[in-house]
């Protein structure tokens, strides 16, 4: 398993694999944005004026981001950065675990449709190991936002009664 940085060699592979223009991020993008109810999606897909669509927005840019970054050195501040505007909107929506999360795992049957013919199984294995740390990462960055959801309601619960104490 390789970590960090990637060797030269290796960059060039997944560079030529998944070049930004080949539609690899485009259809992640909108696969992510299918997971959407149905209601929401036309409108996430099509507005791109961030001040009126910001989910579409946030999605389309994060998902960007993470893309090139699975493609160059896994920095992770960038993915720590993308992950979070991604995440922090996923969490308060009414999606599981899972379902907040998945939208990494969508890459991985695009990748297989969509990727040249050219010596697949190393790149493979490079980009599976990559996708299921960045699948690692998101799961931690959604559990991180739930525990401060939680936080937040309790101190909101408190902050309740001690109100109602101090008038009633």
């Amino acid at each position: 398993m390789q970590t960090g940085r990637i060797a030269e060699t290796d960059r060039l592979r997944l560079g030529n694999a998944m070049s930004s223009r080949d539609p690899i991020p485009e259809r992640w993008i909108a696969e992510t944005i299918q997971s959407y109810p149905p209601s929401a999606a036309p409108f996430l897909a099509g507005e791109n004026d961030p001040f009126r669509n910001p989910v579409g927005h946030t999605l389309r840019e994060s998902l960007t981001a993470l893309f090139e970054e699975l493609q160059g050195n896994m920095d992770p501040d960038r993915i720590a950065h993308a992950l979070d505007a991604l995440i922090r909107i996923r969490a308060v929506q009414d999606l599981t675990a899972s379902q907040a999360v998945g939208f990494v795992f969508l890459l991985k049957p695009i990748l297989l449709e969509l990727q040249p013919g050219s010596n697949p199984v190393p790149l493979g294995v490079l980009l599976n190991d990559r996708i299921d740390r960045l699948a690692l990462m998101a799961f931690d960055k959604y559990m991180q936002c739930r525990d401060q959801l939680a936080d937040i309601r309790v101190n909101e619960g408190r902050r309740r009664v001690h109100v109602r104490q101090v008038t009633g």
